[in-house]
């Protein structure tokens, strides 16, 4: 099939012309006078063989052909302009699509950025947040990292990290907590997996019903630990992800004992070929989790 070819100068027209509602507003913020941007869009018009706009003594009205229209342009000019922003000193600046839940975001990756931006400064990387749910196809992401067995359908996982979850909270509360069956007293602070608690006193020799009715559930570590820094009761949760609040002194770990009940992930869609700069994320980012 051969294509037109566009006529992107009465395409242009016909956008400000409409966002305007005036062939003479138009012109002022293109350049050229009113009857150019004029000739232009009847040009459009003869082309499609459609009229765009109903002219009126005060201004212009579009037609539902116009409307139509609009909204495809605006999002092309759109789209043409952003990676037209992308290419910098000769080179295209790529854009790399990142989905990860929340705690690990926060806790492990945002400290480290810096360093990937250092060594990979032609990629803008677009990091959204979440708490372990995500599409990655209907969220168009490159990447998602997420914590599980990893094992999800369709989805290429690379293994990161693990993170064991252990108890931690504020120092005043940790003083009264000299042995695991201290805990039987507490609030505790649980995600909605409702055998993490039991998993952890079973490891400590208590039995998995101890845990004490009084209890909080989040949807998120990161809200969990906020109510623990606030002495609203005793987390369970990723200590690895909490670094800095424990090393400031602001929360503390009564006990070594920790359970695992999966790791951190790496994931992409297999069908989703991978580019230079989903190769350089990967490769980064699994260097980083060996030092770690």
């Amino acid at each position: 099939m051969i294509r037109p070819q566009l006529p992107l100068n009465a395409l242009r027209a016909f956008e400000a012309s409409a966002r305007h509602l005036s062939f003479t507003r138009a012109a002022v913020e293109l350049c050229v006078t009113q009857a150019a941007v004029s000739h232009q869009v009847k040009s459009l018009e003869a082309q499609l063989n459609v009229a765009l706009f109903k002219r009126l003594p005060r201004g212009l009205m579009m037609t539902s052909e116009g409307q139509t229209l609009l909204p495809v342009l605006r999002e092309s000019f759109d789209r043409i302009a952003e990676t037209l922003e992308r290419f910098e000193g000769g080179h295209f600046r790529e854009v790399l699509t990142v989905g990860a839940v929340g705690t690990f975001a926060v806790g492990w990756l945002l400290p480290r950025l810096a360093d990937f931006q250092a060594k990979h400064p032609l990629i803008d990387l677009r990091l959204s947040t979440n708490n372990n749910r995500v599409d990655v196809a209907a969220e168009g992401l490159d990447y998602a990292i997420r914590f599980g067995a990893g094992a999800w359908h369709g989805i290429e996982a690379v293994r990161l990290i693990e993170a064991p979850l252990s108890v931690m909270c504020v120092p005043e509360i940790a003083r009264q907590l000299q042995a695991p069956a201290d805990l039987l007293q507490q609030t505790l602070l649980r995600s909605y997996r409702t055998d993490e608690w039991p998993e952890w006193f079973q490891a400590t020799g208590l039995p998995a019903h101890a845990a004490p009715p009084r209890s909080i559930v989040f949807d998120s570590s990161l809200a969990m630990m906020e109510a623990a820094l606030q002495g609203a009761g005793v987390a369970l949760a990723p200590p690895l992800m909490f670094a800095r609040q424990l090393a400031a002194g602001a929360i503390e770990q009564p006990f070594a004992i920790g359970i695992t009940t999966g790791s951190y992930w790496l994931t992409r869609l297999q069908s989703r070929p991978e580019t230079s700069s989903m190769a350089a994320f990967k490769g980064w980012l699994l260097c980083a989790a060996q030092m770690n």
